[in-house]
C-alpha cells in the first residue's frame, strides 16, 4: 500500500485524489443548516473576525450561509460559493438578485476539482472566512448505502496490514474537506468554521499535528444535532486559525455553540491527542508502552450462528431458536462488553472453530462432524461476511483467536463504555475458558495472582484518571487497544503504596477462594518481571 507524500504539495494531491462524483440526497449526509443555528453560529464566531472583506462557503447548499451573510448590518464584499447539486445552484441563483451590495460568485461543481488557492478569482483582498456544513458521512457509509460515489481510498493515516482494512481506515469525508481548506489556503491566512462531527475536529488536529500544518485558536463548540437535524450524531462547530505564527495544536471544547466559557480543552500531547489536557497532566507518568499486550475478544461477524443460549430445557439454541447440537469441545461460555462493565456472569456460549489464526478448519469435516454439519447448514451466512478480513481464509473462520483466547485468567475490559472497569474473569467450573467478544479487551493470565495484581492496579484511581483524560467519551469505542497499550504498567504500580497493592491483591485473591502465591513487591519493575517470566 502506497504511503502518501507527507508535505502540504503531497496533501494538496491526496485531496484532489478523493474526488465525489455528482450525487444526491443522503449519499451526502445532506443536512440543510436552519437560518437559526447560522445566525447562532456567525455570533459564535471569534470577535475579531465577525466583520470579515470575503467568505467561502465550500458546499453552500440551499445557500443559508451566504443569505445570513447578505443580511448582516456589515455584509462581506465578497462571497465565493461552491456547490455540486445543479437543483441547490439554482435555488441560490434564484435568490440573489435582491442584493446588490456584495458581489457573489456560485460555482456549480465538485469542491475537488478545483484549486482553491489558484482558481478563485477573488476581486477583494482582506479578512477570508471559510464557513458552512460539509457532508457529514465515512466512506464506508457511502459504500453501505451502495453508493458508487466513493472517493478514491488512499491510506492517508498511514496503517499497516489488518488496521488498514477495518474501521481504523475509514475516513470521513469532511476531513478530506478540511485538508484541502487547510493546506490550499493557508497563504490567505483564513479562519474556518465548519459544522462536523466531533470526532472529524479531532482527527484533523491530530492530522494537523502529523503534517505540520499551521494552524491556531481552535475551538469545538457542541452542537446538539438531534435538536437542528433530527441525527444521532456528536457534532460541532469547528473553528481554527490558519497561516498564523503561533501554531498549537489544542482546542478549546465548549457545552454548546453560544456558550461563553469552555468546559475543557483536548489536543495534542506529545504527539498523541488528549481528551482533556489539563486532567491529563496529573496523570502524565504512566503514558508510555505498555510491557503486556492487550487482547481483543474473538470476531466473527455472525452472531446468529456462532452465539448460542440455552432455553428452558437447558438446550443450546441459536437465535433463530434452533436447538444446536455439536461437539462440546467446541462450546465455550462467552462475555460480552456489556456483561463485562455490569459484572454479570456469562449467560450465553460461542462456536470457536479455531484455536489460531488462520488454522485449517477442515479437520472438522473428519473430528467433529456434527459440528461440520451446522456450520454448512449455516454456510450462506458465514460465506456472506461482509468484512475483507476473511477473504482468502479458511471456511468458517474467526479473528481473535490463538493460545491467549484459552488462558484461564484473563483481566478485562470493555471498549463501549463511557467508565472503565476492569473484571477478572476466570475459567468456569467446568475449567473451560471465558471466551469474549470483540467489543472487550483483554491481558491473558495464567495465574490468579499475577491477574489480582493486575486488575487491582488498572482499577486504581491513577490509571482511571488518565484513562478519562485521554479517551473521548462520545466515540463509538471510547476505550481501544492503541489507547490501553500507553499504561506503563510498572510505572503505574509504582505510583501505589505498596501496603495498599498488598492488601489489595490479597483482597481479591482471598475473595475468589483460589490458591495464589506470594508476590515480592518492592518495584514495579521487578513485578513486571514476575509476571512476564509467570507468562512463558
Amino acid at each position: 500500500m502506497t504511503l502518501p507524500d507527507l508535505t502540504l504539495e503531497g496533501l494538496k494531491v491526496e485531496a484532489r485524489q478523493r474526488v465525489l462524483k455528482t450525487y444526491s440526497g443522503n449519499d451526502l449526509g445532506d443536512f440543510q443548516t436552519p437560518p437559526l443555528l447560522v445566525n447562532a453560529i456567525l455570533k459564535a464566531l471569534p470577535a475579531q473576525e465577525r466583520t470579515y472583506s470575503r467568505v467561502l462557503e465550500p458546499t453552500c447548499g440551499t445557500g443559508n450561509f451566504v443569505f445570513a451573510l447578505l443580511d448582516q448590518p456589515e455584509p462581506p464584499a465578497e462571497i465565493h460559493a461552491i456547490e455540486v447539486q445543479h437543483g441547490y445552484v439554482q435555488q441560490v441563483l434564484e435568490k440573489l438578485p435582491r442584493y446588490t451590495a456584495t458581489r457573489v460568485i456560485v460555482q456549480e461543481t465538485n469542491l475537488f476539482d478545483i484549486d482553491l488557492q489558484s482558481q478563485l478569482a477573488w476581486e477583494t483582498t482582506g479578512a477570508l472566512l471559510v464557513i458552512g456544513n460539509p457532508p457529514w458521512v465515512t466512506n464506508a457509509h457511502l459504500g453501505r448505502l451502495g453508493s458508487q460515489n466513493l472517493p478514491q481510498k488512499v491510506n492517508l493515516k498511514r496503517l499497516k496490514g489488518i488496521h488498514a482494512r477495518t474501521g481504523d481506515a475509514n475516513f470521513d469525508i469532511a476531513e478530506s474537506i478540511w485538508l484541502k481548506l487547510i493546506t490550499e489556503l493557508s497563504v490567505y491566512t483564513p479562519t474556518i468554521a465548519l459544522l462536523c462531527k466531533i470526532s472529524v475536529a479531532r482527527n484533523v488536529l491530530q492530522y494537523a499535528y502529523d503534517f505540520g500544518l499551521p494552524i491556531s485558536q481552535a475551538s469545538i463548540r457542541k452542537c446538539n444535532a438531534k435538536r437542528w437535524f433530527g441525527a444521532s450524531v456528536d457534532a460541532c462547530l469547528f473553528c481554527l486559525k490558519v497561516g498564523q505564527a503561533n501554531v498549537h495544536y489544542k482546542a478549546e471544547l465548549y457545552a454548546d455553540i453560544d456558550a461563553n466559557e469552555p468546559i475543557s480543552s483536548l489536543g495534542v500531547v506529545n504527539g498523541r491527542l488528549t481528551g482533556d489536557v489539563r486532567r491529563y497532566h496529573a496523570c502524565a507518568n504512566i503514558d508510555g508502552e505498555c510491557s503486556l499486550d492487550w487482547r481483543q475478544g474473538i470476531k466473527h461477524d455472525a452472531a446468529s450462528v456462532m452465539e448460542l443460549s440455552c432455553d428452558p430445557d437447558g438446550y443450546l439454541t441459536n437465535k433463530a431458536g434452533q436447538r444446536v447440537q455439536v461437539e462440546p469441545e467446541y462450546i465455550y461460555p462467552l462475555m460480552k462488553g456489556t456483561d463485562v462493565f455490569k459484572g454479570l456472569a456469562p449467560h450465553r456460549s460461542v462456536i470457536v472453530t479455531q484455536r489460531s489464526l488462520g488454522e485449517d478448519t477442515a479437520r472438522l469435516q473428519q473430528v467433529a462432524p456434527k459440528l461440520w454439519a451446522y456450520l454448512e447448514a449455516n454456510s450462506n451466512v458465514l460465506n456472506n461476511r461482509k468484512s475483507s478480513i476473511y477473504t482468502n481464509r479458511p471456511r468458517f473462520s474467526l479473528f481473535g483467536v490463538g493460545p491467549y483466547a484459552f488462558a484461564p485468567y484473563k483481566v478485562v475490559v470493555s471498549g463501549l463504555h463511557k467508565t472503565p472497569v476492569f473484571r477478572l474473569i476466570s475459567a468456569n467450573s467446568d475449567q473451560r475458558p471465558v471466551m469474549l467478544d470483540d467489543t472487550c479487551y483483554f491481558l491473558p493470565l495464567q495465574e490468579v495472582t499475577m491477574a489480582a495484581l493486575l486488575v487491582f492496579v488498572l482499577n486504581h484511581e491513577h490509571c482511571i484518571n488518565f484513562l478519562t483524560s485521554t479517551m473521548f467519551a462520545d466515540a463509538k469505542r471510547p476505550i481501544t487497544k492503541k489507547l490501553l497499550q500507553r499504561i506503563q504498567l510498572d510505572a503505574l504500580i509504582n505510583t501505589i503504596p505498596t501496603q495498599t497493592l498488598r492488601d489489595g491483591i490479597e483482597t481479591i485473591v482471598q475473595q475468589r477462594g483460589e490458591p495464589g502465591y506470594a508476590l515480592r513487591i518492592d518495584a514495579g519493575e521487578t513485578l513486571i518481571t514476575q509476571l512476564l517470566c509467570a507468562q512463558r
